[in-house]
């Protein structure tokens, strides 16, 4: 799949005032500073699509983005930035569980992970509440190209190990590298899958 259009529709902060649509969404969140605005400029090709920042919190509000008139793509603030408000994080949170929660449209999270980085609980406290709550995801790690094979898999192993405790199937793993744009075909590849799978009579 090659994206030929994206489109920014519209920022809110309740699951409520989404576009009104049945196309399906595919939602990218991560922790503070994970590459996720990078990440997703890009996959789409277009260079500032998505804000980026070396501020942490820049992403306060739910963000659709339309993709060749065919799904949305959700741009969803970064969790664990501490040195924002808590009142606002509470905020945050009960905003980013309603959507995951209750979004209908939504068909996949797309979890960004730091490969530099060994197992935070922050993430997996985030990944455990989606598959305790039956929502479809993904965890993709980012940065690889920061990193040396060995050193990646060390990271990857690391969350194999703590999800298998508790998930008797991990969920899907991709790699990616917003600077060499590794990752980015097996990304689109894996959206137009469940697109295909959403498809009435498919």
């Amino acid at each position: 799949m090659e994206i030929k259009k994206a489109t920014f529709v519209v920022s809110n902060s309740d699951y409520r005032k989404c576009p009104d649509t049945e196309l399906p969404e595919y939602a990218f969140i991560g922790r503070s500073n994970v590459g996720k605005s990078s990440l997703i400029n890009m996959l789409t090709g277009i260079k500032g699509l998505a804000k980026t920042s070396a501020q942490p919190g820049k992403t306060q509000l739910i963000n659709h983005f339309l993709i060749d008139d065919k799904w949305y793509l959700v741009d969803l603030p970064g969790y664990g930035y501490a040195r924002t408000a808590r009142t606002s994080r509470e905020k945050w949170q009960k905003m980013i569980a309603d959507y995951m929660l209750k979004r209908e449209q939504l068909a996949n999270v797309f979890v960004l992970v730091d490969s530099r980085i060994p197992p935070q609980n922050i993430d997996l406290e985030f990944i455990r509440f989606l598959g305790q709550n039956g929502v479809p995801l993904s965890i993709v790690f980012t940065k690889i190209d920061k990193q040396k094979q060995r050193e990646i898999a060390t990271t990857v192993n690391g969350y194999k190990k703590a999800l298998l405790e508790e998930w008797e199937e991990l969920p899907e793993m991709m790699m990616t590298s917003s600077v060499t744009r590794y990752g980015r075909e097996a990304l689109l590849e894996r959206i137009d899958e469940i697109n295909q799978m959403l498809k009435p009579n498919s």
